[in-house]
């Protein structure tokens, strides 16, 4: 078992708590010193309430999936022997009504494009297997409602 901890910190200051015109930007601290500025996603909460430059939590669920299935992507192509040269993924997360009702982050898409190198290169089977194996080990994939897409943008020598 393994503890995750994060610091979020927030200040009212001067505003207008109580009449809902505050700021929702914060700070989010993590345990190893990195620091990104919150915020709300304007399209929740209007701007100047909001900053639109700061991360949002809806943000960070799309990029804390994408972030885990890269680096069991990663690991397991490492230990299959085909070198990565590099990995971009264009994910995205759709904001809907989930079966409740409630509003959710339905379905996220991953849209990740590999490059590899040397003299063992992945077939499309073999790149479309270890999106599987990663989805499947993925953390915090295993730990979501969210329907999880992998969509592969394959390399040229395909």
């Amino acid at each position: 078992m393994s503890e995750y901890t994060a610091k979020i910190e927030w200040q009212r200051g001067e505003q207008d708590f109580l009449g809902n015109r505050y700021s929702r930007i914060h700070t989010l601290r993590f345990d190893g010193g990195a620091e990104l500025p919150g915020s709300s996603s304007p399209s929740v909460v209007p701007l100047p309430m909001s900053d639109a430059s700061a991360v949002d939590p809806e943000e960070m669920f799309v990029a804390s999936l994408s972030s885990c299935h890269m680096l069991w992507f990663l690991s397991i192509a490492a230990a299959r022997k085909f070198c990565v040269d590099s990995y971009v993924d264009n994910a995205s997360g759709i904001m809907a009504r989930n079966a409740e009702g409630k509003m959710a982050m339905t379905v996220v898409t991953l849209k990740p494009y590999v490059v590899f190198s040397g003299n063992l290169l992945p077939t499309v089977e073999q790149i479309h297997a270890l999106h599987h194996k990663a989805h499947a080990e993925c953390f915090i994939a295993n730990s979501v409602k969210t329907e999880v897409r992998c969509e592969p943008q394959l390399p040229e020598h395909c």
